[in-house]
């Protein structure tokens, strides 16, 4: 039964919305790329609709929403108020946020020499990324390491160029951890970093972190797994050291998203409970509450719908993502009626 309902819904989409070959230009976070690039080709193979999307960063993608020079923007960080009034200023209408998978933003590094996955505390980050420890045998590093080798190496730090939600989410669980970080620095999908280099999107600073040994960064998960980069464990809310893994992740969801709100808005970073990942995010798709070409309309309304079903949901598993909690996939199917 539940293998012709589902025949039945894609010759649903197909009838509803092939025929037009629509395209749909679309930019935002690189964070979800690979599961978006997945996921848009698979809705194109069933529906004959392509959409273009550009991983331009989260920053470039609310940005472009705004300006209204694609039909949705994508973002890791959720619209603040200045950027939602904006956009209502600019349009007369408002932007929906549509939760698509959840994912862990991990702290990835180059250290040759050592092959145990190194521990890190939150103080440890937030001084690392405050220029206030600057060697890799720095005792706060070594005081979770027993028995590595750690060398006295400088620590080159690698952070987002970009307008970045992956910057947002990592400056997020920061602010949480340190006071300085809240303080000096804060958390936006740009900040002014206190020390490193800089490099653009996901797979820049991945790239970057490859090519220099005694180096650190931050990365979605994916990004290390598919370059085969060494990534630590985070000491987590409960004192846990936690490996990021779309079982954390959901256990950082699980404790933190009682009810969700009825805009979607939420940040999961420094979750409690043992099992949870501490630099865990959801991202969003930005979808203009009001779409006046009716077919580019029904080709949206029907990808978010079909993205929401458990087969989509288990592509972002394979790569590493994971999938919505069911109560947030319910509440996004009603929600879908807001776009008009």
């Amino acid at each position: 039964m539940k293998k012709v309902a589902s025949l039945l819904f894609a010759t649903a989409l197909v009838g509803g919305v092939a025929s037009a070959q629509v395209l749909i230009n679309a930019a935002g976070a690189s964070f979800p790329n690979p599961i978006y690039q997945k996921w848009f080709s698979e809705y194109g193979k069933k529906t004959g609709v392509r959409i273009n999307y550009q991983s331009v960063g989260s920053g470039a993608g609310i940005g472009q929403i705004t300006e209204g020079t694609v039909d949705f923007g994508a973002s890791d960080g959720p619209m603040n108020a200045e950027q939602t009034n904006k956009f209502h200023s600019k349009h007369g209408y408002n932007v929906l946020h549509f939760p698509t998978v959840m994912g862990a933003v991990v702290v990835t590094y180059n250290l040759p020499g050592v092959s145990q996955t190194l521990n890190f505390t939150p103080q440890a980050l937030a001084g690392i990324y405050l220029g206030k420890i600057t060697k890799w045998n720095d005792p706060e590093i070594a005081k979770a390491n027993p028995g590595v080798r750690l060398p006295a190496n400088n620590i080159i730090v690698v952070h987002r160029s970009d307008g970045s939600g992956t910057t947002y989410v990592f400056a997020d669980y920061l602010s949480k951890v340190s006071p300085e970080w809240k303080s000096r620095v804060g958390s936006a999908t740009s900040v002014t970093w206190p020390v490193g280099l800089g490099a653009a999107k996901n797979d820049g600073v991945a790239g970057l972190v490859r090519q220099r040994p005694d180096s650190i960064g931050y990365v979605e998960l994916i990004y290390a797994v598919q370059n085969k980069m060494a990534y630590g464990n985070l000491k987590n809310a409960a004192g846990a050291f936690i490996k990021a893994s779309s079982a954390s992740v959901s256990a950082a969801a699980a404790a933190s998203v009682k009810t969700m709100p009825d805009d979607f808005k939420v940040s999961i970073t420094n979750a409690a409970g043992k099992a949870s990942y501490p630099i865990a995010t959801f991202t969003w798709l930005l979808i203009p509450e009001r779409i006046q070409d009716k077919t580019k309309k029904a080709a949206i309304v029907n990808f978010l719908k079909w993205m929401l079903d458990k087969d989509a949901q288990a592509l972002a598993e394979s790569l590493d993502y994971a999938s919505l909690p069911k109560p947030v996939v319910a509440k996004e199917l009603k929600a879908i009626a807001k776009v008009q």
